[in-house]
């Protein structure tokens, strides 16, 4: 593989990461999922988004199978968000970014 094709592969993975990653919101959500599971209206209330956008990233994140939903009934029909194996492997990442963050910024 030629040097050239290599950093051209490099540059894909990051930017396939940015695609996921790359959102103010979706680290957010993660951040707060890393805690506890939550229903959609504390999701809401913990990141302060709209609901347009929390559903818009909730389904990206469960499509990429970094978050889970289990149906509850307790008085209604409620969704349990969590984290799946696959995104507690982001919890580093999160930390890594979190920690720069504070050293730097």
């Amino acid at each position: 593989m030629t040097a050239a094709r290599s950093m051209a592969n490099e540059n894909e993975g990051i930017q396939r990461a940015y695609k996921v990653f790359g959102d103010a919101w979706t680290l957010a959500i993660i951040d707060v999922l890393s805690e506890t599971t939550r229903r959609f209206n504390e999701l809401q209330r913990a990141v302060d988004v709209s609901p347009t956008t929390l559903t818009d990233r909730l389904k990206k994140l469960e499509q990429l199978g970094l978050i889970a939903q289990q149906k509850q009934t307790v008085d209604q029909l409620s969704v349990i968000y969590s984290l799946t194996e696959k995104g507690k492997e982001m919890l580093p990442v999160l930390r890594a970014i979190e920690s720069f963050s504070k050293k730097f910024f």
